[in-house]
């Protein structure tokens, strides 16, 4: 391997606990190739087998094995799909209005990852711009799909500060998370406690 940002290799996908699936933004072995295909130059690598399995994406992300299938986002046409494994062809269920970056699942419930678009030569040339310029839109946050029905059921808008997503992650059961940095001393005076640790505090300390 040798740095350039050839292909422009972006996810990874387990499937049984093993590493399988990847996406990539091209095919080019040239130092930012991939930038001149960005409309349909992506695809979907097998690793086990080193093969394509998938081509004619637009900008690819997320790949993910949930439910016995694969699904990833495509992000320059800002939408969540599967792909047939068998024939290669990608099929999106919903479309959303931003870059589709960052996606979990909890059961058949999707949060998926919407960056805004920037103005930069990176986006320039794939439909999402392309839709979004006619819709006047530009949105980040996290939304949420019903992938058996395709009904967008809510999401956490960014009306500011925020304005690009890179991962998204459920964490099932956990209420108010953090999130663990260098801060040597920080991490020193943190503790996580169960509920029931709270019957031992005095009650002139809780607030």
């Amino acid at each position: 391997m040798a740095p350039g940002d050839h292909c422009h290799l972006n996810g990874l996908a387990t499937r049984e606990g093993q590493m399988r699936y990847v996406t990539a933004l091209g095919e080019t072995d040239t130092p930012g190739g991939w930038r001149d295909n960005k409309r349909n130059g992506g695809v979907v690598i097998d690793i086990p087998s080193n093969t394509i399995v998938s081509r004619g994406l637009s900008m690819p992300h997320s790949p993910r094995w949930h439910g016995g299938r694969l699904w990833l986002l495509e992000s320059g046409e800002g939408t969540i799909g599967t792909v047939d494994l068998q024939t290669g062809k990608y099929e999106p269920i919903a479309q959303f209005p931003g870059f589709t970056r960052g996606l979990s699942f909890l059961g058949p419930l999707a949060f998926v990852g919407l960056s805004q678009v920037r103005e930069s030569a990176v986006f320039s040339g794939i439909p999402l711009v392309d839709r979004l310029r006619e819709a006047n839109e530009r949105t980040c946050g996290v939304w949420i799909l019903n992938i058996e029905t395709g009904q967008q059921l809510g999401f956490c808008r960014f009306e500011e500060g925020v304005h690009e997503i890179f991962a998204v992650e459920v964490l099932p059961g956990v209420r108010f998370p953090d999130i663990v940095n260098h801060d040597a001393e920080r991490i020193g005076r943190s503790y996580v406690l169960g509920d029931s640790a709270l019957a031992h505090v005095p009650k002139t300390l809780r607030s």
